[in-house]
């Protein structure tokens, strides 16, 4: 499945985000592409939401912490940003197939997920942010399966 989303304005990729929430289900991994300030925190704050995993206000990128984990919600969500990782050493030091487990499924957000090297294997979105000026986005949400 791939879809294509116009948003024009930062509540309009929130509000996406909650709508898109409604069709994830665990275990699923989410890369969030876009360059700087393309909106993908923004995306990920409705996301976070919509499966009443936190708050929007709660929701922050993890740009220094590298991972935010919200439980509020029926399962764990994990929100991981790799902007700051040069490489996939540094991103397997992270230890997200901790987070990815059978007996614990968890929606993982990854903010700058081309970042990530070989994805995990199991259900990935792929969530394309363009920044078309303004506060216009253009998003591509494509399903994909990886095979461990």
């Amino acid at each position: 499945m791939k879809k294509e989303y116009i948003t024009a304005s930062d509540d309009q990729t929130i509000d996406l985000g909650r709508e898109l929430a409604r069709e994830m289900r665990p275990p699923l991994l989410v890369l969030l592409i876009g360059e700087l300030g393309a909106g993908k925190t923004t995306l990920a704050k409705g996301i976070a939401a919509g499966l009443q995993a936190a708050r929007e206000e709660d929701v922050t990128s993890p740009s220094f912490t590298l991972v935010h984990e919200y439980r509020q919600g029926p399962f764990p969500v994990y929100h991981v940003d790799l902007y700051r990782l040069e490489d996939a050493r540094e991103v397997a030091t992270l230890g997200l197939e901790d987070l990815w487990s059978e007996e614990r499924p968890a929606i993982i957000l990854i903010e700058w997920g081309e970042k990530l090297g070989p994805p995990l294997p199991g259900p990935r979105w792929d969530i394309r942010i363009e920044d078309l000026g303004g506060d216009r986005r253009k998003l591509t949400v494509e399903e994909r399966m990886n095979h461990g």
